[in-house]
């Protein structure tokens, strides 16, 4: 035996990893690299980052139906193989002088170019990765012919295994998990394949070209979330890498810049300065508490000075009443950086996430006359009018799948974006300004937000659950950045505003100050009930207690 014969499989730490396996994987995958130095495709198809993924799993992993080899070989989803077979055989009687076989030769072709479009090292080898992205896009295919905006002889009817599946509708439950799973990153597969398979089906580039055009541009009105906006009908569509990218590209527009995000010195420096603000901005609760334990600790206090103001406030009604509605005006002053409190009573009171923007709330702007204009179009229309106080915002729809949808929308900018995050920034935006469920229902009924959620709680706990981790970094994106701080200048600017952080600054941040005075108060008293046991303080006062309290 040869002294260079690998030796066999190390079970000792991972009884799946075959070495003998890896080194020649590795061999053949290093020859295909060297042989296609030339044609190297961009990586378009990634893995989710751990750190979105650890937020919320669920939103990153496909339920029901795994396209392409991230998820294959999942065990939960290989109830769907039985409708992958059933639309390649509905796919196989229609070509026309090929079989399916023919068309898996085809793609393994493709082998270099496939495997170059995902992030994720596959182990796979090229027949069985052809055959799965056959049976994959046949299946594909046969769904997207649903949102096909023109209709032609050619797109007929389901097989009768998938008619609970496909619904044309668009009503059926099963329709909407398929459409969540395949708006997933790890669940996408390349584009030029389904092109590639539409051509070997009609043995015609433009015919093919032609149909996928109109599936692709009838699913992007299907999952935009902004139904106003303008699909383009060219042929640069079909350009993209993936079914999530071209529904990118039509959300977020082209903006040319450096990425800018900032980093865990600049969160630690917010949280620096909320925990600042929380020691000076202290409740006025805490002011009358002081006040109320103090005074009863004085009025236990058996001297002159004390009697005497006992018997004044009982008998003097009109101080009485005086020093009542003082407490019960101290009783009512609330900090001024709270929510409406009366307003907001059925939220739950969560302190700002380090991820969220600083931007007042939908309702504190229109409390103080800021009016919310719904636009058509995408994020671009985003803008802020600080003559008319009016706020632009692109209507935006709503649904059971628009969590999933924008997490995933997140995960794939973060992971190629070359420019500003924009989407990111749009949703730390509506992040920062829908805080609770009346913000969600003001925006509603202003016409920004189409509510096909249950609620419009649901809506806020949407938005503000895309922020429960450290996962969305505070990015910079120059024109939406300057409607914030346009925001914040007026908001700032009003006479309002001013007297309440005045009032924050002058007098509840005092409250150190009052401790002191409150300390030095009842060292008095006490000096003075010792004074008082050695002296007559009533000789002193010229005052007869007893003659006051009879009389």
């Amino acid at each position: 035996m040869s002294s260079h014969q690998p030796a066999m499989p190390c079970t000792c730490s991972n009884s799946d990893f075959d070495e003998y396996q890896w080194v020649i994987n590795i061999g053949r995958a290093l020859q295909k690299e060297l042989e296609e130095d030339g044609d190297e495709s961009p990586v378009c198809i990634f893995t989710v980052p751990k750190t979105l993924m650890s937020s919320d799993p669920d939103s990153y992993t496909p339920q029901q139906l795994s396209l392409g080899p991230y998820h294959y070989r999942r065990a939960g989803l290989h109830e769907m193989e039985r409708y992958k077979l059933s639309a390649a055989k509905k796919l196989q009687n229609q070509l026309q002088s090929h079989r399916f076989e023919n068309l898996v030769e085809q793609l393994i072709k493709l082998e270099p170019q496939i495997r170059a479009c995902y992030h994720k090292y596959l182990d796979f080898n090229a027949e069985t990765l052809a055959w799965m992205m056959a049976l994959d896009v046949s299946f594909l295919l046969e769904f997207l012919q649903i949102y096909s905006v023109k209709e032609t002889k050619m797109l007929s009817r389901a097989p009768s295994g998938m008619s609970h599946l496909l619904d044309y509708s668009k009503r059926k439950s099963a329709h909407h998990v398929i459409l969540r799973d395949m708006v997933m990153l790890e669940n996408q597969v390349p584009q030029f394949i389904l092109r590639k398979v539409l051509e070997f089906q009609y043995m015609s580039a433009e015919l093919a070209d032609e149909m996928l055009l109109s599936m692709v541009i009838g699913l992007a009105k299907e999952l935009s979330p902004f139904k106003m906006i303008e699909v383009p009908k060219t042929t640069k569509v079909l350009e993209h890498s993936h079914l999530l990218d071209f529904l990118y590209d039509i959300i977020v527009p082209k903006v040319e810049g450096p990425i800018e995000i900032v980093l865990e010195e600049v969160a630690d420096q917010i949280v620096s300065d909320n925990q600042q603000e929380e020691r000076s901005g202290v409740d006025s609760s805490y002011v009358k508490q002081l006040l109320t334990v103090t005074w009863n600790m004085v009025s236990q206090l058996k001297i002159t000075p004390v009697r005497l103001l006992k018997n004044i406030s009982s008998a003097n009604s009109a101080v009485a009443i005086k020093l009542k509605l003082s407490r019960t005006i101290l009783s009512k002053l609330k900090n001024p950086d709270d929510r409406e409190n009366e307003d907001s009573s059925t939220s739950t009171n969560k302190p700002p996430l380090v991820e969220e923007i600083t931007i007042p709330s939908v309702t504190q702007l229109s409390k103080y006359g800021v009016s919310f204009i719904p636009t058509k179009g995408n994020i671009s229309t985003v803008a802020f009018d600080k003559e008319k106080a009016a706020f632009h915002l692109p209507t935006i729809s709503l649904d059971s799948n628009s969590e999933v949808m924008f997490r995933n929308l997140v995960a794939y900018e973060i992971s190629s974006a070359s420019g500003p995050l924009l989407f990111t920034r749009y949703i730390e935006l509506m992040n920062g300004i829908v805080d609770t469920e009346e913000d969600a229902r003001l925006l509603r009924e202003s016409g920004i937000i189409l509510n096909r959620l249950k609620s419009d709680e649901e809506v806020a706990n949407m938005l503000n659950g895309m922020s429960n981790c450290k996962c969305i970094r505070l990015t910079k994106v120059p024109f939406l950045d300057k409607v914030i701080e346009d925001v914040n200048k007026y908001y700032d600017s009003l006479w309002m505003v001013k007297m309440k952080r005045f009032m924050k600054r002058s007098v509840f941040c005092s409250w150190q100050y009052l401790t002191m005075l409150a300390a030095i108060l009842l060292f008095l008293l006490m000096a003075m009930e010792v004074f008082c046991s050695f002296y007559q303080c009533a000789r002193i006062f010229h005052v007869d207690i007893f003659n006051t309290t009879s009389s």
